[in-house]
């Protein structure tokens, strides 16, 4: 089974489209609706929640903020998560307290943040990551029609703080005093439907930050949820908006879905909201409308399904952003090499270096990728050819040690992987990698002096002077 094949199922998991008259694909509609209250937070026991599974030390944060009067609950991914089964990462605790209230209470204390400061508890090397509620955004005045929040400060309740956040599943509360869940907007339904609905209007809420059209993207692919055509339609919408978010939380999001071991659902799914030509417009025009060029779009989601595979072995670490990138520009950079080959230019390694140039620096100053990310997946991409076709003057020992090789040969690897070929070079560079990394200072030595160019006497005249 190739690993796109093994993917298949993962690229199911927004779930099914059909088309809309507007030609967008739309996800398959869901029967009845709740009616919910706006008097207040339905409360619930969180019977399927196993207290041994709260965070002491977090619990212990809230328990504090409570017997000083103050109201304070778990919140988000981490009760998300808890109630479907997954361990989560980090336990984040939302609370009527202000940062400096916070401060006061807790000596291991440190305020964060400009815009909108946080506190972070410490207990030891583990940091309870802690927030005052905050005001949703339609509670703010506003003097432009623009809706791009630009500034989200302002303090308020339990009820707008839920309110504020993005999407029904992540605005749930965690009280571990009474180990009761609180749902001020239809989240715990919602959960139960495998349902990602934004909180009020999602054409607003989206334009409000458009970023979140890749947070749902994440959620819907990784915890196998089914976007509700409202959303849906509003993402198709804002998705040429996304130009106007902050640049670097676009690239962190675009990172994290390439590591979520189902990037290839992903990054289909941005592709029919049309996220993906903002986002990567190389790579767009590459693919051709609707994957209509088969002999480009086939290799493609191929190599990333054998990321996917990669991540989801879970043995290797995970991929770089350099790496990231790199794998993205791969086969449009493959295709531009062949065409300088067509027009008589054979790019030697100078020339390939200034092809990346070209090929990713709009990328780069439209995303802020840092410059040690872009430099990596410029030589990662040049040092292909060197598992095939090395240059002249090449050592096999200096490129094996060298700081790109991990991740280009990672890169070779995965493509050989998709391609279900080359996988006896592959081999052959593990072993050549192994004697390289055992090579002694001698050695090495050596190799420099075999790579480096020797250079050409000039000629004297008979009183001395050089040629010119």
């Amino acid at each position: 089974m190739s690993p796109r094949q093994s993917n298949e199922d993962a690229a199911k998991r927004g779930g099914g489209r059909e088309s809309s008259p507007s030609g967008r694909p739309r996800s398959r509609r869901r029967k009845g609706s709740d009616k919910r209250s706006d008097k207040g937070a339905l409360r619930v026991p969180a019977e399927n929640i196993d207290p041994a599974l709260l965070h002491r030390d977090a619990k212990r944060a809230v328990q504090r903020l409570q017997a000083h009067g103050h109201e304070a609950y778990f919140v988000g991914g981490c009760v998300r998560d808890l109630l479907i089964g997954r361990a989560p990462k980090d336990f984040d605790v939302a609370t009527s307290a202000r940062p400096s209230e916070i401060r006061r209470l807790f000596r291991n204390c440190r305020i964060i943040g400009r815009r909108f400061k946080l506190a972070h508890i410490f207990y030891g090397d583990h940091i309870i990551e802690t927030a005052t509620f905050r005001a949703a955004p339609g509670e703010q005045p506003t003097d432009d029609d623009d809706l791009l929040i630009v500034d989200d400060n302002e303090y308020g309740t339990a009820q707008s703080d839920a309110r504020r956040r993005d999407f029904t599943v992540n605005a749930l509360f965690l009280d571990p005093s009474s180990h009761e869940i609180l749902d001020h907007v239809g989240g715990l339904a919602d959960l139960e439907r495998r349902s990602l609905r934004t909180i009020g209007d999602p054409s607003v809420r989206l334009a409000e930050d458009p970023v979140r059209i890749l947070r749902a993207v994440k959620f819907a692919t990784r915890l196998d949820l089914e976007i509700d055509d409202p959303t849906w339609d509003a993402m198709c919408d804002v998705a040429p908006d996304l130009d106007k978010a902050a640049a670097p939380r676009v690239l962190e999001e675009i990172f994290r879905l390439a590591r979520s071991g189902v990037s290839t659902a992903a990054f289909q799914m941005l592709r029919d909201v049309g996220a993906l030509d903002v986002l990567v417009p190389v790579l767009e025009e590459y693919l051709g409308p609707e994957d209509d060029i088969p002999e480009r779009a086939e290799p493609f989601w191929d190599l990333v399904a054998a990321l996917d595979a990669h991540v989801r072995a879970g043995d290797h670490g995970a991929p770089s952003s350099g790496l990231i990138v790199a794998l993205l520009y791969a086969l449009p950079y493959e295709l531009e090499l062949e065409r300088l080959a067509a027009d008589g230019e054979l790019p030697d390694s100078r020339a390939r270096l200034a092809a990346t140039w070209e090929m990713l620096e709009d990328m780069a100053e439209r995303t802020r990728l840092p410059k040690k990310d872009f430099t990596r997946a410029r030589k990662v991409l040049v040092a292909q050819q060197n598992f095939i076709a090395p240059p002249e003057r090449f050592s096999e020992v200096l490129f094996a040690r060298s700081e790109e090789f991990v991740d280009a040969f990672l890169l070779f690897q995965l493509r050989s992987q998709a391609r279900g070929v080359g996988l006896d070079i592959v081999e052959a560079w593990r072993d050549r990698a192994a004697r390289a990394r055992a090579a002694g200072r001698d050695e090495l030595d050596e190799e420099r002096k075999k790579t480096r160019k020797r250079r050409r006497r000039r000629r004297r005249t008979r009183g001395g002077r050089q040629d010119r």
